[in-house]
């Protein structure tokens, strides 16, 4: 039998769909898995779907390396933490100079950054490529974005272009940076999931808890919108979800579903490296806060009738919340573009924005027709390099952001949490104001710890007249 094109370590969801993904493309592809039970129910699998011919499983670590042509390209798909660099130590003395391993998991970059220099001592490439879309986007047609060097890009490009979502026939997939780039811009696109998600069931809550509407009405609503410009995956599958029955009590499904929801960290790791590079992403934090909240049912449960649980009725028109809607998503997208800046500056990616937003327009979770707007504006070059600067979305904002302070105000003072909603109207109030209230912030400094501050009026440090005694 003829060697493999690439190989894929690990069966479970994601190895398995992007394995039939590449087979179904008409690459030959060798697979293999730590547990190797798990291997007869994929061939079936693949025998049923009819691409079993380009697979070749193997049970041993040795036979499956042999199993594919030089230079080698093997994609791990296991958990990214310790049992990667354990498979790394296994795997790469069976391997030989200019190879590639990938890794497609949810890493920390600086993970990848440190076994990129690991492998490059050995002769080999190492390449974090960040894989968006579910196991429906991995079978399908994913988004992904790769970080490593330019000769395995050279490598993987033909299959991954292949295998990529599709956004007007442009694959949506690139080769976004050196060694981290890739697993960092996937972070980040998990971020920007997290606050949007987040405005949604703000917006879900309102309606539901302030207008009395019905999740069937609800859902109306959002399907109205998918129609518009806040067409989206988010917004589609939300109407979906809405409308949908519980099998067993008949009704919403929704209501069956306990108000604990889970993350497995990119969220936090999005607001760690903000932090870090000296941004704020204030919605990102807002949506990763509201999930650690929400983990605190009993806490919650035991609040309610000390505090209060109480939420008063709103009176928001659809057309207000549309345009709230909107204008927060805006700002969302706003800031997470603004950390991948931050991060490209940092780290000597040289990221190219446009691009990243072109290749998050299908495949991906956060895909939305925003994105083509987006991807408009970075071209250009908007100002200060500020997407809520760009002419056509500070329109944008300045005919949405009435219609969100008027939400945020009837939510606030109906008692309503909408820590998402609340913190992009508060970044964009402060970025529009020329000057803010950090005088006073510098003056304290200065006057609790001597550590001077600027003047408006001449360059270098100065003390206040506190300090003249």
């Amino acid at each position: 039998m003829a060697k493999a094109r690439i190989g894929i370590y690990g069966l479970g969801t994601m190895g398995s769909a992007l394995a039939l993904n590449l087979a179904e493309k008409g690459f030959a592809t060798a697979v293999t898995n730590h547990e190797p039970e798990w291997i007869g129910p994929f061939m079936e699998r693949a025998s049923r779907e009819g691409v079993a011919e380009a697979l070749r499983p193997e049970t041993g670590l040795a036979e499956f390396v042999a199993a594919l042509e030089t230079p080698r390209l093997i994609l791990f798909m296991i958990p990214s933490g310790e049992p990667l660099d354990a498979m790394l130590d296994e795997i790469a003395p069976l391997l030989e100079p200019g190879d590639t391993v990938i890794d497609g998991g949810n890493a920390d970059f600086r993970d990848t950054i440190r076994r990129a220099a690991m492998m490059h001592k050995k002769g080999l490439h190492f390449t974090g490529m960040g894989v968006s879309g579910g196991e429906a986007g991995a079978r399908h047609g994913p988004s992904m974005m790769v970080g490593g060097s330019d000769e395995s890009w050279q490598g993987l490009r033909p299959m991954l272009e292949a295998i990529a979502a599709r956004h007007e026939d442009d694959p949506c997939v690139a080769h976004v940076g050196t060694d981290g780039a890739g697993h960092f811009v996937k972070t980040v696109h998990n971020g920007i999931e997290y606050a949007d998600m987040q405005i949604i069931a703000e917006l879900v809550g309102l309606m539901r808890h302030g207008m009395a509407l019905s999740p069937a009405q609800i859902a109306a609503r959002f399907a109205e919108w998918d129609r518009g410009p806040l067409r989206s995956y988010l917004v589609e599958i939300t109407a979906k979800v809405l409308a949908a029955r519980d099998s067993a009590t008949g009704g919403p499904a929704v209501d069956a579903i306990l108000d604990r929801a889970g993350q497995k960290g990119t969220g936090r790791w999005t607001v760690i490296e903000a932090v870090r590079l000296g941004q704020s992403a204030t919605m990102i934090e807002s949506a990763v806060a509201a999930r650690s909240w929400s983990s605190e049912k009993a806490t919650r449960e035991a609040a309610e009738p000390v505090l209060g649980g109480d939420r008063a009725a709103v009176d928001l028109a659809p057309e207000q919340l549309e345009a709230a809607f909107l204008a927060a998503r805006i700002l969302d997208y706003a800031q997470g573009f603004r950390i991948l800046a931050a991060a490209g500056a940092e780290f000597g990616w040289q990221l190219d924005l446009a691009r990243i937003a072109e290749i998050w327009r299908a495949g991906c979770i956060i895909r939305a027709d925003m994105l083509d707007d987006i991807a408009v504006a970075f071209r250009a070059g908007p100002p200060h390099g500020e997407l809520i600067l760009a002419p056509e979305f500070a329109e944008l904002l300045r005919e949405g952001i009435p219609a969100l302070r008027e939400v945020v105000a009837a939510a606030v003072a109906g008692g309503h949490a909408v820590p998402a909603l609340s913190a992009g109207l508060g970044w964009f109030d402060t970025m529009r104001q020329g000057r803010g209230t950090a005088d006073l912030i510098q003056a304290q400094r200065d006057f609790f710890g001597r550590h001077g501050y600027e003047r408006v009026d001449g360059p270098g440090a100065h003390h206040g007249p506190w300090w003249d005694d």
